[in-house]
């Protein structure tokens, strides 16, 4: 398969590439570095990253960021900000891709833990999660025939514990290896509106 792999820079896009690579072609995308510049913010640059690609069988997305602050510090911009790129970058993926994606191919989104077990100063998160794991069941039911899509959720990664463990007191954390099969089961399986938890 040719995969496109946005966010394939960070912790979590690193995972899905170790695994996805060993058996596919997969085209890197990142704000700065890649086999392709694309910031998913923007719904042209997104158009442009697949006009560049060409024809593709499946799109995985790691990307996007959140503002982490207590919740009395949040704001209507702070909260907005993590929306648009968490959630709506990943959205407009799959809905610019549709038009494009290869029959029988699929979409694989990128949450986190923190809907389901939050933490302090992470409600900008937990926003951002639940809207993506909403998304992908309710996208799920009106895709085109044979085309999936799904989202992955972990839990903090072993290699992030340096610069994010302060901020998840008590999680366990998760595998690269463990992060990076969720991945291939979405993408190679047969699984279709599921939010696959790695925990």
């Amino acid at each position: 398969m040719k995969i496109i792999l946005v966010g394939a820079s960070g912790d979590v896009g690193q995972a899905a590439f170790a695994e996805l690579s060993k058996r596919h072609e997969v085209v890197r995308v990142g704000r700065t570095t890649g086999d392709v510049r694309a910031d998913i913010s923007d719904p042209c640059a997104i158009e442009a990253m697949y006009e560049k690609v060409g024809a593709f069988d499946a799109l995985v997305s790691a990307a996007g960021h959140v503002h982490f602050a207590p919740l009395a510090e949040q704001t209507d911009a702070s909260l907005k900000m993590g929306f648009e790129s968490k959630v709506m970058g990943q959205v407009n993926l799959v809905l610019e891709g549709m038009k494009r994606l290869a029959d029988k191919g699929s979409f694989t989104l990128t949450s986190g833990v923190l809907d389901r077990d939050p933490v302090v100063a992470g409600t900008g998160a937990a926003l951002a999660n639940g809207a993506l794991a909403g998304f992908v069941k309710g996208a799920a039911i009106e895709m085109p025939p044979g085309v999936r899509i799904n989202v992955v959720s972990p839990g903090l990664l072993d290699v992030s514990e340096r610069r994010y463990g302060a901020l998840f007191p008590g999680h366990e954390r998760v595998s690269s290896e463990r992060v990076g099969r969720a991945f291939a089961k979405c993408v190679e399986g047969a699984i279709n509106g599921q939010v696959v938890i790695v925990e």
